[in-house]
């Protein structure tokens, strides 16, 4: 296969920069697919004079590892890795090199320590771009620590392996043949998976912050730049830094920025963050906010961090229909990302439960991969915008069902169909379906509140102009809020507003 001339020079730039001699070792037979593979890894060696082919039998075929001559680093690509996986080639071709990977100390430190033997095999689809993160982060892993290695498995050339297995949601990773973990997860929460959340004792010696932002989404990000820049102790707690927009796929309404992708947009955030000396504190969850004469953030491993001011950015996720099934198929054929997930249901019956924006968009996108898309809408009408609702229409293998309200997802091992009911007629129907994405909107991460923090019927916290709450010294940014718009740009607003409003607090007390 013959690599594209935007792509070949993308990857000389890159090629140039190798410090130590690579091998790229193949393993083929003589179908199809291994003469891609073969094809593909030649023509990156017949780019760089730092770059061996050698032939050899792994453990898959076709497949191709990366190593440094006479060592083996573990790192194994099973397929071709093009698409959202092209970065991670390369990022693995540079580290194995020699080039040391992009993170910081803590975290190199703590994959070092890690004294198992983790075998990981993860499964991807080359549209997913949540995909990349996991494999970047577990070949750092095995490049920074010879206990580990790890193979990524491109699932539509391994349709044998993805069916035996069920997996019907990428990515999906596996630890020494064991299911590890499935959907998107940072470098932060592999490890933790592996050792364990942080001690409430690595929290002690923590001084008062002048502003503590709780969630790591733009939001959170904003705040705590505007925090940062007035010359102010900053603290950031976040599960994850990125929040929603990780799950972005494609971003045109940053002004100024024609075009990005959420990883990316929040790699820059996270980066414009680090300048200002933020205590950024990963992978820990707050589990309740306290006004004193300080406020009081207690974590879920009991460190209890102080503050003069916090700033709640705690975001939202994807809303769940609350039906039988869901929770026990979710990556079993329920679905909430039709850009993942939706290659796996190439030639099948699928529903999509929703027909807002979100729903009608992902329809359409199914309606191109599988045999069938039945849309589901609670309302009399689709609430989606005319143009994409004229799109859907079109489509010959899109059915639509408004006022239905769905009442079951059934499965065995994984999905085989939906329960609806007609909401005029009260007449109940079964769909043979294989898959089920949910797209019904996003429900605010503020359960973990309590009853201090005022919040309105749908869980939303309350703020006024300034970004304060009914709680003095507590302050709300980003879809977490009452907000009347919830957009990256809005929210990054908003977060900055908190954070001015938190330092005019501060200054008036």
């Amino acid at each position: 296969m013959a690599l594209d001339k935007e792509i070949k020079e993308q990857l000389a730039g890159y090629l140039d920069l190798l410090e130590q001699d690579i091998v790229l070792k193949v393993s083929v037979a003589t179908d199809e697919n291994s003469q891609k593979l073969l094809e593909f890894v030649s023509e990156i060696v017949d780019m760089s004079p730092k770059i061996r082919l050698e032939h050899g039998s792994l453990s898959r075929t076709p497949s191709f590892s990366v190593e440094r001559e006479n060592e083996d680093y573990g790192i194994v690509f099973a397929g071709i890795p093009l698409g959202h996986e092209f970065t991670s080639l390369i990022l693995a071709l540079l580290q194995v090199s020699g080039r040391p990977p992009k993170i910081n100390d803590d975290i190199t430190a703590q994959i070092k320590k890690i004294n198992k033997p983790h075998h990981f095999e993860t499964y991807v689809s080359l549209t997913c771009h949540n995909c990349p993160d996991i494999v970047q982060a577990l070949n750092i892993m095995s490049v920074l620590n010879p206990n580990i290695s790890h193979t990524m498995i491109e699932g539509s050339m391994f349709k044998d392996e993805v069916e035996a297995k069920n997996i019907m949601a990428v990515p999906t990773i596996f630890d020494n043949h064991s299911l590890f973990g499935s959907g998107r997860m940072t470098i932060e929460q592999i490890i933790t998976k592996i050792v364990g959340v942080a001690d409430a004792s690595e929290f002690e010696d923590k001084e008062p912050f002048d502003v503590l932002v709780i969630g790591g989404g733009p939001a959170g990000a904003s705040a705590a730049i505007y925090a940062a820049r007035k010359g102010i102790r900053t603290g950031i707690v976040a599960d994850t830094f990125g929040g929603q927009v990780l799950e972005t796929l494609s971003i045109e309404n940053v002004i100024g920025t024609k075009y990005t992708e959420g990883p990316k947009l929040i790699a820059q955030i996270e980066e414009h963050v680090n300048e200002y000396g933020v205590d950024v504190m990963k992978q820990v969850r707050a589990k309740s906010i306290q006004k004193n004469e300080s406020v009081e953030v207690t974590l879920e491993n009991g460190a209890v961090l102080t503050t003069k001011t916090a700033i709640i950015s705690t975001g939202a996720r994807w809303r769940n229909i609350g039906v039988p099934g869901e929770q026990e198929f979710k990556n079993k054929g329920v679905a909430y990302c039709p850009h993942c997930d939706g290659p796996l249901f190439e030639g099948k019956n699928v529903a999509v439960v929703g027909g807002g924006n979100s729903g009608i968009e992902a329809a359409i996108d199914l309606a191109g991969l599988v045999k069938h898309v039945t849309v589901l809408e609670f309302m009399p009408e689709l609430k989606a915008d005319n143009v994409l609702q004229k799109r859907l229409y079109s489509l010959p293998n899109v059915t639509v069902l408004k006022n239905v309200q769905t009442k079951e997802i059934t499965g065995q091992d994984k999905v085989n169909g939906i329960t609806y009911v007609n909401r005029e007629t009260n007449e109940e129907v079964h769909l043979d379906v294989e898959g089920v994405f949910i797209l019904i909107g996003l429900a605010p991460n503020t359960e973990w509140l309590g009853n201090d923090v005022e919040r309105n019927q749908i869980g939303e916290i309350i703020v006024n102009k300034h970004g304060e709450t009914n709680v003095p010294g507590i302050f709300a940014a980003g879809d977490c809020t009452d907000s009347a718009y919830k957009q990256i740009i809005i929210s990054m607003g908003s977060g900055a507003t908190a954070a001015l409003g938190a330092f005019d607090y501060m200054i008036r007390q």
